[in-house]
């Protein structure tokens, strides 16, 4: 029988992601969360015979799937198939003592998901360090910014990768709150009261909650739940997907523009030698890599949604109804927001902006550029901001109107507004008014320095991160 592939992890996900989703992978994890268990209750007393978990140590790494299947065929339980499995290998029947499925289930799953939060925290990161290098290469290339996907005012292109990297360092703010707080399970038995671990040690209470704290240390994970039953709060599942649906916006708003700009021919998300842009048109060159982040965050959205349905719906201590829709939305999710970061890093590392082309759709806007400045020189001299903003708007909506038509070939705002003397500016006014303004840019350099600091923050906290390069991307 075929197999049919996880598209997000074959496709797009890094090696390192999908080692820790894959069957393998999460099987291993969990024999080794066995053998953990196992090795702090010995040390705590526990009869458990000598070279037990060194026979079980010797076998971890076999796995068989097939085998397991045809196991839970039988079972109707995933977890017995494996605890079957493993002990047939081992040769004894000493793992899963005191624990449910879920105390299982519940950590490892949790593991999983800290390696992965971990993996996409250090590829934002490498967004990060990249986003500051082109805020400062581009610093004083200025262009005409747009609102409504009009143009606007002059900003630079630096302050327009800051712009979009500061949504970036928010995010990951809140993601690295997210991580310092994240909460594990532990070993809490069926209902969350750990009582058959209390029954295996003689209602030893110190040593009971000992073994959880060592169970918790292997796992590596900060903090842990007091209270739950059977499962953690699916809330924090809402949290991390959540999360990284935020932390991936600004990318996606980059992404975005950066189609935008590379339409009009201002900027490229490069174009290796060899691809092709379609299939049908030899001379397109599509910014399909951009397109590939917007749809990624899509993705993640709609994972989103998924996972809202379980925030707020436990059954009392719990139960498995969530199941079906975790194992699809807590890999998938994160595979998405790998393939998103790797194929966005790929961007950043190969677009270029098309100085010539910006500087001739300045000369364009330019003069419209103007009009808020020479709307504020018009009120300085004495006359109503509305009568001035009227004659101002009349004359470039008439200078647009002539451009579109092909009725002139340059723009002579300031030519039409000196002949007007309802504003009472003359041309040399006009003139000296434009030349001191033209490169104006606001703070936008004191913005870009702003957010390389808050960048330089990040980095100093997380250096591996700074340095990690994308594989190859499809």
């Amino acid at each position: 029988m075929s197999v049919i592939p996880n598209v997000l992890a074959e496709r797009y996900a890094s090696a390192a992601m999908k080692s820790i989703w894959s069957a393998e992978g999460r099987i291993i994890l969990e024999r080794e969360f066995w053998i953990a268990v196992m090795k702090a209750q010995k040390d705590l007393g526990l009869d458990i015979p000598d070279g037990v978990i060194e026979a079980y140590e010797r076998v971890k790494d076999q796995v068989n799937l097939p085998s397991i299947d045809a196991r839970e065929r039988v079972t109707r339980h995933d977890v017995k198939a494996r605890i079957e499995e493993f002990c047939e290998l081992a040769g004894c029947e000493h793992i899963h003592k005191g624990m449910t499925s879920r105390d299982l289930t519940e950590n490892v799953e949790q593991l999983q998901i800290w390696k992965s939060m971990q993996i996409i925290r250090d590829k934002a990161v490498a967004v990060l360090n990249r986003m500051s290098a082109l805020a400062e290469q581009w610093k004083h290339v200025t262009i005409a910014g747009r609102t409504h996907n009009v143009a606007a005012q002059t900003t630079t292109m630096g302050k327009r990768v800051a712009m979009f990297g500061e949504d970036i360092v928010h995010g990951l703010g809140a993601w690295i709150s997210l991580m310092d707080r994240y909460s594990v399970r532990g070993l809490k038995g069926a209902v969350g009261t750990q009582l058959d671990q209390l029954s295996l040690f003689g209602q030893d209470a110190v040593r009971v909650l000992e073994l959880e704290d060592r169970v918790c240390a292997h796992l590596g994970i900060p903090a842990k739940w007091m209270n739950v039953g059977q499962v953690y709060p699916r809330s924090l599942d809402f949290s991390v997907v959540s999360g990284l649906v935020e932390l991936t916006s600004g990318c996606s708003s980059f992404a975005k523009t950066l189609r935008l700009m590379a339409g009009h021919e201002l900027a490229t998300e490069g174009f290796a030698k060899g691809q092709t842009g379609s299939s049908a048109m030899p001379h397109k060159m599509n910014a399909r890599s951009c397109e590939r982040v917007n749809g990624f965050h899509v993705i993640l959205k709609g994972f989103l949604m998924m996972i809202s349905g379980l925030a707020g719906d436990q059954w009392n201590e719990g139960d498995v109804s969530c199941s079906v829709v975790r194992r699809v939305v807590m890999p998938d999710s994160f595979y998405a927001a790998d393939g998103l970061f790797e194929t966005f890093l790929t961007v950043l590392n190969q677009m270029g902006v098309y100085e010539a082309v910006v500087a001739a759709e300045l000369r364009r806007y330019l003069p419209f550029l103007m009009t808020t400045t020479i709307l504020m020189e018009a009120v300085k001299r004495g006359i109503g901001r509305e009568t001035a903003h009227e004659v101002i708007k009349e004359h470039a909506v008439a200078v647009s109107n002539d451009l579109r038509a092909g009725k002139i070939m340059e723009n002579n705002l300031l030519d039409r507004l000196a002949e007007d003397g309802r504003l009472g500016i003359d041309r040399a006014d006009l003139q000296r008014i434009f030349d001191s303004n033209s490169s104006a840019t606001g703070m936008a350099d004191a913005q870009v320095e702003a957010f390389r600091s808050m960048v330089k923050e990040v980095t100093d906290r997380f250096p591996d991160g700074a340095g990690y390069q994308p594989g190859d991307i499809l």
